[in-house]
C-alpha cells in the first residue's frame, strides 16, 4: 500500500485538515461508538473482568521480564515441530528475509492475511518492487489496498469509509456497478479473493501470541482469511514482533478471553488458529513449510525502562476508540501504522530519531479513558507525560520550558494558585462576553478548536 505523500508536515496540521472531513468523521464517530458500546456489554458480562485485566498485566510483565528464555524456548520447540524462525533487527532485515523466501519458492502469487508488522516494514511495496503479486485478504484491508491507503485502526483498517465509499472502491475494482449494500459488497470481495487463495504460492499473516511451552504462533480472526492464508498456500510466513509471547496455553487463556471483547465485543473470535509447525505426514492440510519472521524493529531499546508498559499491547484497538483526540481525527492523522493513544505511545519508541514520531505525545487531551479502557492496564496518559518530559529536556523550545517551569512553580506555592483561581473565576464573566478571540498564535490555535466557558 502506498503511504499518502501530500499531507502536511506537523501533526496539528494534519489533524486541521481531517477535522475538515465531516464524511470521514461521521464515520469513525459511528465505528468506534459501536465498538466502545459492545466492548462494555462483553467485558461486563465477565464476572471477574477486573481480576482478568490484573492477571493480564502481571501476565505481559513477567513475559517481558523473562522475554530471551521465553523465545529461546518457543523457537526451540517450534524448530523441533519443523517450523523456521527468522530473526530480524529491523526493516530492511525483514523484507530481505521474506523477499528471499518468497524467491525461492516461486510465489509471484502472495494471498496475504492482516498485519500490523507487515505495514510497519512497508513490505507491500518490497514485494511488489520485486515482481510479486501481493493481495490483501482481510476485507478492511482489501478495501484500502484499492484506495492505496494505509490502515487507519488497529482492528478495522477501513473504519473511516462509508459504505458508498466502499462501494465507488469496488465498482472501480469490477468495472462494473457493485451496490452500496454490506452483503452485495461483502460477496463481491468473496467472489474477488476466492482464486487468490487458490492461485498462491506464498501466505502472509500476523501473529497475535506465539506459546512458548508449544512452539505454537496464535492467529485470532473474524473471516477466516487468516486461515486460508495459512493452509492452502504451500508457504507460510507469520510476521510477529519479539514482544508478542505468553508462556504457555494457560496465559494465553487469559489474553484470548480479554482480546476479542475489548476489540469487537465478542466472546471469541470466530478462528482462533493454533499452528505448530507445517504439515505433517498424513494431514491433508497446511503449508509444506511454515516461516515466522521475528522483528525487533526498536521494541529491545524499550525493554528495562520506564515505558516498557508499551509493549504490553495485545493489539485490541479500544484506546482508539475511547481517546477524543481519535475519534475526531481519525487514524490518518498520525500518519503512523499504530493511531490513537497507543500509537502516540509506540511510534517515538519505535522511530526515535524521527522529530515527527516525537510529535505524537502531543496528540492526546490527557484525560486517562486510554488507561483506563486497556484490557492489560498499560498505564497510556502516564506513558504520554512521561514522552512530553523527555522531549521537554531535549529539543523543546527555550521559551516552551521557561513557561512550564514558571506554570509549575506558580501551582507548586498554595497562595498563587488560590490567587489564579480567584482571578480566572474573576474573569470568566469578562471572557464569557467575548465572542471571538484573535486569531493568532496559540491563542488562535487554541480557540479555533474550543468555546470559551
Amino acid at each position: 500500500m502506498s503511504v499518502p505523500t501530500a499531507t502536511p508536515v506537523s501533526f496539528s496540521g494534519r489533524a486541521e485538515r481531517a477535522l475538515g472531513d465531516e464524511r470521514m468523521r461521521a464515520a469513525i464517530a459511528r465505528g468506534t461508538g459501536l465498538m466502545l458500546e459492545r466492548r462494555h456489554e462483553a467485558i461486563s458480562a465477565l464476572a471477574n473482568a477486573d481480576e482478568l485485566r490484573d492477571a493480564a498485566s502481571d501476565i505481559r510483565a513477567e513475559a517481558l521480564r523473562r522475554l530471551p528464555e521465553l523465545l529461546e524456548q518457543w523457537s526451540d520447540n517450534l524448530t523441533a515441530h519443523g517450523g523456521q524462525v527468522h530473526w530480524a533487527g529491523d526493516a530492511d532485515e525483514a523484507t530481505a528475509i521474506i523477499a528471499e523466501i518468497v524467491n525461492r519458492r516461486g510465489g509471484k502469487v502472495i494471498a496475504k492475511g492482516k498485519s500490523m508488522i507487515s505495514e510497519e516494514i512497508h513490505l507491500n511495496a518490497v514485494l511488489e518492487q520485486a515482481g510479486a503479486e501481493v493481495t490483501e485478504t482481510d476485507l478492511g484491508e482489501f478495501i484500502q489496498q484499492l484506495a492505496g491507503e494505509p490502515p487507519s485502526h488497529i482492528v478495522a483498517p477501513a473504519m473511516h469509509k462509508d459504505r458508498f465509499e466502499v462501494a465507488d472502491l469496488l465498482s472501480a475494482d469490477r468495472g462494473a456497478p457493485v451496490s452500496p449494500e454490506i452483503e452485495a459488497e461483502a460477496a463481491y470481495a468473496r467472489r474477488r479473493l476466492r482464486q487468490a487463495f487458490l492461485d498462491a504460492g506464498v501466505g502472509i499473516t500476523g501473529v497475535n501470541f506465539a506459546v512458548a511451552s508449544t512452539g505454537s504462533i496464535c492467529l485470532v480472526e473474524n473471516e477466516g482469511n487468516g486461515r486460508m492464508c495459512s493452509s492452502l498456500p504451500p508457504t507460510h510466513i507469520a510476521l510477529m514482533g519479539l514482544e508478542r509471547i505468553v508462556a504457555d496455553f494457560g496465559d494465553l487463556d487469559v489474553m484470548l478471553n480479554l482480546l476479542a471483547r475489548s476489540a469487537t465485543g465478542q466472546a471469541l473470535t470466530v478462528y482462533t488458529n493454533i499452528i505448530t509447525g507445517p504439515r505433517r505426514t498424513g494431514e491433508i492440510d497446511g503449508p509444506e513449510e511454515l516461516h515466522v519472521v521475528v522483528l525487533d524493529g526498536g521494541r529491545s531499546a524499550a525493554l528495562g525502562t520506564e515505558f516498557s508498559p508499551a509493549l504490553h499491547c495485545i493489539r485490541c484497538g479500544a484506546c482508539l476508540n475511547v481517546c477524543p483526540v481519535y475519534r475526531q481525527v481519525g487514524g490518518h492523522a498520525y500518519e503512523s501504522v499504530y493511531s490513537g493513544p497507543i500509537g502516540a505511545v509506540l511510534t517515538p519508541l519505535l522511530k526515535p530519531e524521527d522529530p515527527a514520531a516525537r510529535e505524537l505525545s502531543e496528540a492526546s487531551s490527557l484525560c486517562g479513558a486510554c488507561t483506563e479502557i486497556c484490557p492489560v492496564r498499560i498505564p497510556l496518559h502516564d506513558l504520554l507525560l512521561q514522552l512530553r518530559q523527555r522531549d521537554a529536556r531535549g529539543d523543546a523550545s527555550r521559551l516552551r520550558r521557561v513557561g512550564f517551569w514558571l506554570w509549575s512553580q506558580a501551582w507548586s506555592r498554595r497562595w498563587i494558585f488560590r490567587a489564579m483561581v480567584l482571578a480566572a473565576r474573576a474573569g470568566l464573566p469578562v471572557l464569557r462576553r467575548i465572542r471571538r478571540l484573535p486569531n493568532v498564535g496559540w491563542l488562535g490555535a487554541w480557540h479555533r478548536g474550543r468555546e470559551l466557558p
